[in-house]
């Protein structure tokens, strides 16, 4: 199943008092993850008594990674694997201009699907494009960097 990403909700941005208590949250949240084999939360407030609710651990994982990304300062977004995206946010997404994403897609470097005259582009085809991507120019920087120590250019 396709979803495609209405408005998203984020990029959350942390205040300096939310990175604190994401920082303290994160690190006690570790310490319990260590040894559980099942979580759960429970929520106080509203003046109901607290009732515990079961989450599964992989969820707990990423609320960690969530926790300890925005202790560090970084604005963090949730974006489904399955979802869709239009060509701005899969530019966004890979730092580029929206006419350079089209020119992509156009020459079949991206696969797409397009829904009446609008394109749209799977997330998980975005970060497979990205991974390659990075691979690639990893690799030509450690050619330049090669070809630059064989001409001793001091690098």
């Amino acid at each position: 199943m396709t979803t495609l990403l209405g408005e998203p909700i984020g990029p959350v941005a942390p205040t300096d008092e939310d990175a604190a208590l994401a920082k303290e949250s994160s690190r006690r949240l570790a310490q319990l993850l260590g040894h559980a084999h099942d979580f759960r939360v429970q929520s106080r407030g509203n003046g109901k008594s607290p009732e515990p609710v079961a989450l599964p651990l992989p969820a707990v994982r990423l609320l960690a990674e969530i926790l300890t990304q925005m202790a560090q300062g970084n604005a963090v977004t949730l974006i489904p694997i399955h979802a869709e995206l239009t060509t701005q946010q899969a530019a966004d997404l890979l730092n580029v201009s929206r006419p350079f994403l089209v020119k992509l897609l156009e020459q079949g470097k991206l696969p797409y699907r397009k829904v009446g005259k609008h394109r749209r582009i799977r997330f998980a085809d975005v970060l497979a494009f990205k991974q390659r991507a990075d691979v690639e120019r990893a690799g030509a920087l450690e050619r330049l960097a090669a070809e630059a120590q064989e001409l001793d250019m001091g690098y």
